[in-house]
């Protein structure tokens, strides 16, 4: 059955191609969209972006037809705009003037016009909600939707493996076919694994007896780089191990690793060891420099009109950057802040010195980024959208890594399901160019009110 969706402004405006996801049915866009458009087309960052390619595509087709009649889409159904219904009545309460109320008397309208249902499709919750009280079928947009965070891909698991094969594990590794789990029910099978998923092995008949491993080509494999102590720092947990290794790879053998996790778990502090054991303490000659991005929701949007050049504007942002800069730069816990003028010194060299640089995340868009290795923080706050402009545009030798919670996103009309981070998670898996792995509440190392804050709130 043929179903009539009108699109809100704020869906076309994180999902620019989303006018083209309905298939068959018919697409309506109120006047009011339009203006919302025009209003936002000037717009500094990602959303101005976004509202300028959806005008584009309107003028595509209206140039192959009237949009008030409507035009035919290339994957199916049509588009249209629609300027009637401004005579709708809505309740006393809703004022006629707001935008969500004028695209809800649209939707009044096309439902007591028509016989087909009509859905509104926005991701504003409260317009949602107001829609279910006026009698209006709402949904968000869920084409980018990827599984619930507790489904989503961890790039890890555990498995057991029989005393005789665990024995050989170093030299030979393990096939994926000699490895099982144990269901609810006590029942063994063999799990489906993914290449580069990190693998705990457990020798089936001694529980104390370990090994961590990679998935790759059918098998798993011991890591490359457990011995490694990056910038002085050694893993202290299984998620850390896992960690280090995909951060170590080169960047033609792992040029994408998303790491998800809770604050704590030393995604960011990691990485930043990494890179500086491979620009500073031992020099590889892999990457030029150390180039980080931080996502904010009003950073990304207001940034042209902060005062100061692009290093003042997002200075603020790179706080929780620096914090971690100087626990490496200066190991000892006990001098460390002895001298902060002294600390402070060494942290502004790093920068000074072009080893490590810091853009705006809107900056990075249509540049083709070399030898970097390139960290997008609070990855979570990212659209999908955004997440595949980042990937795209690594070029030659450049090693891009993901980091974020998906459960502490800042930004409007975006969730656990929704965002960048999952977005990219969910899609990347499986490839052998991409390297995940999920840090779990017990790894947790910030402190130990950290971690009894996590058990307890």
């Amino acid at each position: 059955m043929i179903k009539i969706y009108v699109v809100d402004t704020n869906v076309l405006l994180q999902a620019p191609y989303a006018l083209g996801s309905f298939e068959d049915n018919q697409v309506v866009l109120p006047m009011v969209v339009l203006e919302e458009l025009d209003h936002f087309k000037k717009t500094e960052g990602e959303t101005g972006a976004n509202a300028r390619r959806v005008i584009r595509y309107l003028e595509q087709l209206r140039q192959r037809g009237s949009l008030l009649e409507g035009v035919g889409l290339e994957k199916g159904g049509t588009l249209r705009v629609e300027k009637n219904f401004v005579n709708e009545v809505l309740p006393e309460d809703l004022s006629e003037d707001l935008a969500d109320n004028r695209i809800l008397k649209v939707c009044i309208g096309l439902a007591g016009k028509n016989e087909e249902q009509v859905i509104l499709v926005t991701k504003d919750l409260l317009l949602r909600i107001k829609a279910q009280i006026l009698g209006i079928c709402a949904e968000d947009f869920t084409t980018d939707q990827v599984l619930e965070h507790e489904n989503q891909y961890s790039g890890r698991c555990e498995v057991f493996v029989p005393e005789e094969v665990f024995k050989g594990f170093k030299k030979k590794g393990v096939p994926v076919d000699q490895v099982y789990v144990m269901d609810e029910n006590g029942e063994s099978y063999v799990p489906q694994l993914t290449e580069n998923q990190f693998v705990i092995l457990k020798a089936d008949q001694s529980a104390k007896k370990t090994q961590l491993g990679r998935v790759e080509n059918g098998a798993i494999r011991k890591l490359e780089y457990r011995k490694s102590s990056p910038y002085g720092i050694s893993p202290r947990n299984a998620g850390q191990y896992f960690l280090q290794e995909a951060l170590m790879q080169p960047a033609d053998k792992a040029p994408l690793v998303i790491v998800k996790g809770i604050a704590g778990t030393s995604k960011t502090f990691y990485s930043l060891a990494v890179g500086l054991e491979k620009l500073l303490n031992h020099p590889t000659g892999e990457y030029r420099r150390i180039l980080i991005c931080r996502p904010n929701a009003q950073f990304d949007d207001d940034i042209g009109f902060l005062p100061g050049d692009e290093q003042e504007k997002i200075s603020p942002l790179m706080r929780p950057v620096i914090d971690n800069l100087e626990q490496l730069i200066d190991s000892s816990e006990e001098e460390r802040y002895k001298d902060e003028e002294e600390l402070k010194g060494k942290v502004d060299e790093i920068f000074a010195r072009g080893i490590i640089q810091a853009e705006a995340l809107n900056y990075i868009r249509g540049r083709s980024i070399v030898k970097t290795y390139l960290i997008i923080d609070e990855a979570q706050n990212t659209t999908p959208d955004q997440i595949k402009g980042i990937i795209t545009r690594a070029g030659k030798d450049t090693k891009i890594i993901l980091l974020g919670d998906p459960n502490q996103i800042d930004r409007p009309f975006l969730d656990e399901r929704t965002n960048g981070l999952s977005y990219a998670s969910e899609h990347m898996k499986g490839s052998t160019l991409c390297w995940q792995i999920t840090m779990t509440t017990e790894e947790c190392e910030r402190s130990s009110l950290a971690m009894e804050a996590v058990r307890r709130l």
